[in-house]
């Protein structure tokens, strides 16, 4: 199996993370590509929360997963922001090799994309075993 790993680090820009999530279920959807395509996010604090509000914040956050009504209220409250990455697996047979190259030119240079940092890991890549754990570790 040809697979591939993009990660793209949206930042604090949740909005353009979502816009990405939309126009890949839309391909998904459109194109039927069902499981060959494959998206997860990955969420992570930029700020510790004062001293004060550490109590207070201990059940609202999971293992990576934080409970996305408090994470929005703990936004607007005192301004901390998380980090998106969003991590796009292509998991195409070997005879598909040409639509796995396609999907990995296309992706990236698609609008909600374009404003992300971007990174590619291909199957034969020493990283990719890590970025497959992490990709499979995520909800």
């Amino acid at each position: 199996m040809a697979q591939s790993i993009l990660i793209f680090d949206f930042g604090t820009n949740e909005e353009a993370a979502q816009q990405a999530r939309h126009k890949v279920e839309a391909w998904k959807q459109g194109f039927r590509l069902g499981n060959k395509i494959l998206l997860k996010f990955e969420r992570v604090e930029n700020e510790p929360k004062p001293a004060g509000d550490a109590d207070e914040a201990k059940p609202a956050h999971g293992k990576k997963a934080a409970n996305k009504k408090s994470s929005a209220k703990d936004e607007k409250d005192d301004g901390a922001s998380a980090q998106v990455k969003l991590l796009v697996r292509l998991d195409f047979s070997d005879h598909e090799k040409l639509s796995h190259q396609r999907w990995l030119d296309r992706i990236p240079t698609e609008e909600p994309f374009k404003s992300a940092k971007a990174e590619t890991l291909r199957h034969n890549d020493a990283s990719f075993g890590k970025a497959a754990e992490r990709f499979e570790s995520l909800d």
